[in-house]
């Protein structure tokens, strides 16, 4: 059977090699963070691209040295919209991204700098310039400040599952295509061959997105959503399930850097405490999310997926205020990456901020074409949303008739609607019945199974 490649990951891994003009030996591509792959599936795709022209090798055995081909064909597929080179980082970034690039014998081992927390005061200490969140502000503002939290993200709620679980999932090297992705989530369907965890991680991302838009009034930087969030992405993904949105009692190591997290359970423990204290009292909203994408990660509070965690939180601010949402749209991984370790192992920030700022612009971006599609919301389903929501779900998972449905229906309008808009109630209620189908039962946490089941009564 031939050998199943990602373009992206070959993608992925043409765009490191091309950052050695001398030639990439296959110990420092296995140092990379953003390449975490087995030694000998890393020289069969090697290999792949050397036989495509994308690569040029010179040398043999532990000399062997893989050059990048400017003249090689570009990898589309799976790959990020938006093609960069090093022009779009600012000269602080473009310093951090050079220092962390380095093999890691020439980099110094740190740990834990306890200071870089707490040098941050909220609304006194900024790691975005005034200009670049006022900016972001502009972008981001689509006219639904004075609804209810979440009114805006539940909009699009469908799009924004397919979205962020992918470019999430993506950025932690998940292979599963955008399709393929956008088939999980509507049809419950995994793509065929690709390793349980995967399908497993995607469907994590769905459901701890689901709690963040079904809960935003309640939603903030405290323990129990982050916490929560946490239980919800490393579901079924970490060896001790009771591991689950706890905060670790042990070492945790990192992978292609000289970082050492804090291994303390005391002070782990503290520090968690004072960045939600801190994130919380940050009235900015850009300031509050990249804040967590900061220093969630830096501190690593769980035994796995705190990056994960990192970016949903980001999405809290944003969904709580009706901002356009973080998708982290285009971003490459080697960018993402890069602006962590220079996080973790310079306690310089620059990076990782141009990084955020090229998302959060691209989302945008997207939002906005895909707002445009959707039209004016109605006001009387936003009014009502959670229990238009609550009553069809209802009806489909009891698999009721339609005159049980229409009974149910009359109930609900009864006891949470005033006379005067009980009859638009009972005919939304039949429209969304109507026109259920698999690509939109999301919008009511309805499954696959259910909808079937309901479906095909008589």
């Amino acid at each position: 059977m031939p050998l199943k490649i990602s373009k992206y990951q070959l993608s992925a891994i043409s765009n490191i090699v091309r950052l050695y003009p001398n030639g990439a030996a296959i110990r420092d591509l296995m140092e990379s963070p953003a390449l975490s792959i087995p030694k000998r599936t890393l020289q069969r795709q090697l290999e792949h691209l050397v036989s495509e022209g994308r690569l040029e090798s010179k040398g043999i055995g532990r000399a062997r040295r893989y050059l990048f081909l400017e003249s090689s064909p570009p990898v589309k597929e799976d790959a990020p919209l938006v093609s960069r080179g090093s022009e779009w980082l600012s000269p602080e970034a473009e310093r951090i991204r050079e220092s962390i690039l380095r093999p890691l014998a020439q980099r110094t081992p740190v740990g834990y700098r306890g200071g870089f927390l707490d040098a941050y005061h909220p609304n006194k200490t900024f790691y975005l310039p005034i200009s670049m969140r006022s900016d972001l502000a502009r972008l981001g503002q689509v006219s639904f400040e004075e609804l209810p939290p979440g009114t805006y993200v539940r909009q699009f709620l469908h799009r924004l599952l397919i979205d962020l679980s992918w470019n999430s999932s993506r950025l932690e090297g998940n292979t599963y295509s955008l399709l393929e992705t956008q088939r999980l989530i509507e049809c419950g369907e995994g793509a065929e061959g690709k390793p349980p965890e995967e399908t497993q991680m995607i469907l994590n991302h769905k459901a701890a997105i689901e709690m963040l838009a079904d809960q935003a009034e309640g939603i903030g930087f405290n323990r129990h959503t982050i916490c929560n969030i946490h239980a919800l992405l490393s579901d079924n993904l970490l060896p001790n399930p009771a591991s689950c949105g706890l905060i670790r009692t042990r070492p945790v190591g990192i992978s292609g850097t000289v970082f050492h997290p804090l291994a303390v359970p005391q002070m782990i423990e503290e520090k968690f405490d004072i960045i939600l204290e801190k994130a919380q009292a940050i009235q900015d909203p850009f300031e509050q999310a990249f804040f967590v994408m900061v220093h969630l990660p830096y501190l690593q509070p769980f035994e796995d997926v705190n990056k994960r965690v990192s970016r949903l939180a980001a999405n809290i601010p944003l969904i709580r205020r009706n901002l356009c949402p973080l998708s982290f749209i285009d971003v490459e991984q080697k960018d993402y990456i890069g602006g962590l370790l220079g996080v973790y192992e310079l306690n310089r920030f620059e990076y990782l901020r141009d990084v955020f700022d090229f998302a959060y612009r691209r989302s945008c971006a997207r939002y906005s074409a895909v707002r445009q599609s959707l039209g004016t919301p109605d006001p009387f389903r936003l009014k009502y949303r959670t229990s238009i929501s609550e009553t069809v779900r209802e009806i489909v998972q009891k698999t009721m008739t339609k005159s049980e449905a229409l009974a149910f229906s009359n109930q609900v309008a009864a006891e949470k609607l005033p006379d005067s808009e009980r009859k638009k109630f009972l005919e939304t209620i039949d429209m969304e019945l109507s026109g259920l189908h698999p690509g939109n039962i999301v919008r009511h946490r309805l499954r696959p199974s259910e909808f079937e089941k309901w479906k095909g009564m008589p």
